[in-house]
């Protein structure tokens, strides 16, 4: 009866290769792999052809199913090789960590921890502390160091993974680690002696049950405490009075970006797509990946020849031989990189790290393996749709008339309202029409946990949207709220959630006292109201929902802008200019007259706040509900002398708030306007500066360059006084330093050469 001990770094190449012929020479009669032992009947899909690496265990509490935790497993990782071993020569195999029902029963931490198993962090070298000597954090830092390396990754990579022996290296790692933990005075924390303790025990089970060739695949880290056995009752004191809570698990696709260190997963690697080379192309790695690297550059139009490949592979081994390496390594070909194909310059560098160095790979599960009924119809749906899951950003585009299109836009809006943003919608200048969608999809590893929870909702994406449609609009208390989630409603196609959601608005509006409330909730109805054609939707309860929050806002507008602070003032404004585009866009001849007539109180009434006062004065001249003249009569009223200075610059920069071009192309209002500037006293003209500034400085450059012209021109708008040749020059001189200030940097300059000239 033997027992065997392999040491390995849980995503090595190297480390996978050298198992997998160790495991060919030892034939084991009993394999165990340091993993969940909840998930040993899950082993026997790694021999499944369906089943394509990167993939990853899901061992979850199903009461609480963000209570999780993931084992990613990639091609080169050597308990994939060991599972896929065991499955094929019919090898009795198991897992033997300590099970997550006792890990996964403890109290959650303040601070969530991430979904990865990131308590093997010690099991491989990870990127230390820039200036971090301290044996505990990185013991294996003072072994590379003492090799002469400038960290602990390329030196692992030097020393393991491009290896090609078996037994030998992991007799090695086995004396390493061995000196490495006698160093460390300190013993492990609880919880790693408990995870040694069950490990041991596993041990003494495969002997117990007659095993004699028993072969554990762990951690390097955990090889010296395996090696020397204690008695078995101080591990079962060890472990007596863990909790439990029930689990289940399965297996679920994972990617090369959620292997990287820079995803947060502790026991990752640097380049998992550099590791998929060494793992495939043992002796010719550098060159299948230098030629991905000059067929990636072509495809983004840059520069890469064949004979720069060569030329790279050369510098690469010249650089390896110079440090007095075996062959080059993963920091020699970014250095040859750089050098030939990059010309020195950071662009390409970054575009070859996210494609060739991370490589976002994404794996497949077959749908044999065993999961909830929401996955299963999301998978199923998908294959349906033909919409391919993958990992890195591919753009879609959906014309909504036709049938297929829009069913995929239904189950893309769907998944959103579960939480499973796979697909997210972007606005692309150029285009136009209703019937049209793009949207931007990358599938998630954490997805399948967001549709584990979702299950709850409903055993399909339907009947789980809905459900989760429902909760929500009970829970809703504000129309804003209510009106939001029935445009994703109305976009997802759930119409048995439409009737409630109706009812929840109707009820809340009527007691909604708040006009910002009210105005915030018509944009998204609106929009349904204007474009629900599009997707074949019945608008006409929305309809009559839109004409009572419509009236009632009608009504309640010109009061709730009376006496409103500065703040809350800024924010309804906001909700006015949306609230105006909505009843404008839903084109109601009764409801835009009964909108104009609201503005209309709120900009005559003298005890509306200014700001407010002066949009609603903007909206009514430009869609000509006012005429010149009024608007001219209001203008030189709010910016007469008798009006506080603060209170006519709050009603300016409403009325004037996003476009200069009622100043430009309006002689009267610009004359208005500059006598009321020119008026001020020292005093309130300081007091105003930042208000004017912050209104000027708002609009856009060339608006900000004509308003400049004007003011430095001769041929502006000028008063009847200078009309009549009494103009005196050298006061108007003083006038213009004065705009630039108002106007800008920019116009400060043109204001300045202008009083010069003149």
């Amino acid at each position: 009866m033997s027992v065997h001990l392999f040491g390995i770094r849980h995503h090595g190449p190297g480390c996978a290769r050298s198992l997998a012929q160790a495991l060919q020479a030892l034939r084991p009669d009993c394999i165990l792999i340091e993993g969940p032992p909840e998930a040993d009947e899950l082993i026997a899909f790694a021999a499944d052809p369906a089943i394509k690496p990167p993939v990853a265990l899901l061992v979850y509490v199903p009461a609480t199913p963000q209570r999780a935790v993931f084992y990613p497993f990639a091609e080169f990782s050597p308990e994939w090789q060991a599972m896929r071993y065991a499955t094929a020569n019919g090898v009795p195999v198991r897992f033997c960590d300590l099970p997550q029902t006792h890990r996964l029963a403890e109290p959650e931490p303040a601070e969530a921890a991430p979904l990865d198993d990131t308590d093997e962090n010690e099991d491989a070298p990870a990127p230390p502390a820039p200036g971090s000597a301290d044996l505990h954090d990185d013991p294996l830092r003072w072994l590379a160091d003492a090799a002469g390396f400038s960290d602990t990754d390329t030196w692992w990579e030097h020393l393991v993974e491009q290896r090609a022996d078996s037994l030998a290296l992991f007799a090695a790692i086995a004396e390493m680690m061995t000196a490495v933990r006698t160093e460390i005075a300190a013993p492990p924390d609880l919880r790693e002696q408990q995870r040694e303790a069950w490990m041991r025990n596993a041990i003494r089970l495969a002997e117990k049950q007659g095993h004699q060739r028993i072969a554990v695949v762990c951690g390097a880290y955990h090889v010296p405490a395996l090696a020397s056995m204690p008695s078995a009752r101080s591990d079962s004191d060890l472990l007596k009075g863990l909790p439990k809570v029930k689990l289940a698990a399965t297996w679920t696709p994972w990617s090369y970006g959620r292997l990287a260190f820079r995803s947060g997963y502790g026991a990752g690697v640097t380049a998992p797509g550099w590791y998929h080379h060494l793992w495939n192309h043992p002796a010719q790695a550098s060159l299948y990946w230098l030629t991905d690297v000059a067929v990636l550059l072509r495809k983004h139009d840059l520069d890469a020849s064949s004979a720069s490949i060569i030329e790279a592979v050369r510098l690469a081994d010249t650089l390896a031989a110079m440090r007095e390496r075996p062959r080059a390594g993963l920091g020699e070909l970014q250095e040859a990189v750089r050098a030939v194909f990059c010309y020195d310059s950071d662009a390409p560098l970054r575009l070859i790290h996210e494609a060739l160095l991370i490589n976002d790979r994404l794996g497949e599960v077959p749908d044999s393996v065993p999961t909830l009924p929401l996955p299963q119809d999301v998978q199923a749906q998908q294959k349906r749709l033909r919409l391919p899951v993958k990992a890195d950003h591919s753009q879609l585009e959906l014309d909504l008339r036709q049938p297929a299109h829009l069913e995929k836009s239904v189950l893309l809006h769907r998944l959103a309202l579960l939480g499973v943003d796979w697909g997210r919608s972007e606005r692309v200048s150029g285009k136009s029409g209703t019937f049209h969608e793009w949207w931007r999809l990358a599938w998630e590893p954490e997805f399948a946990i967001r549709l584990i929870e979702a299950n709850v909702w409903g055993g399909s994406v339907e009947a789980a949207a809905t459900g989760k449609a429902v909760s929500q609009a009970r829970q809703a208390t504000t129309l804003p709220a209510l009106t939001a989630l029935i445009e994703q409603v109305l976009l997802a196609d759930l119409p048995h959630a439409v009737d409630l959601l109706m009812r929840r608005i109707q009820e809340v509006g009527a007691l909604t006292p708040d006009v910002g409330f009210m105005l915030a909730a018509l944009p998204p109805l609106a929009g349904v109201m204007r474009y629900g054609s599009v997707r074949g939707t019945d608008t006409g309860a929305i309809g009559q929902v839109v004409d009572g929050l419509v009236t009632r806002a009608c009504i309640a507008l010109p009061f709730g802008v009376l006496g409103m602070a500065d703040e809350p003032a800024a924010a309804l404004v906001r909700e006015l200019i949306a609230a105006d585009r909505a009843i404008r866009l839903i084109q109601d001849e009764a409801l835009l007259e009964a909108w104009f007539g609201a503005l209309d109180q709120v900009a005559g009434n003298e005890l509306s706040h200014p700001l407010i006062g002066g949009r609603c004065a903007r909206i009514l001249s430009e869609q000509g509900y006012w005429d010149q003249e009024r608007t001219a009569r209001a203008l030189a009223l709010r910016c007469s002398h008798a009006s506080a200075p603060l209170a006519s610059g709050n009603w300016l920069e409403g009325f004037l708030q996003g476009s200069a071009a009622l100043l430009l192309h309006n002689d009267s209002l610009w004359t208005l306007v500059n006598n009321w500037i020119n008026g001020l006293d020292a005093d309130s003209f300081v007091e105003l500066l930042p208000l004017l500034r912050r209104t000027f400085g708002a609009f856009e450059a060339p608006e900000r360059r004509q308003l400049s012209e004007r003011a430095g021109s001769a041929g502006g708008a000028v008063p009847p006084a200078a009309a009549a040749g009494n103009l005196d020059e050298a006061r108007a001189a003083r006038i213009l330093p004065v705009l630039g200030m108002i106007l800008g940097s920019s116009a400060a300059t043109s204001t300045t050469e202008a009083a010069h000239g003149a």
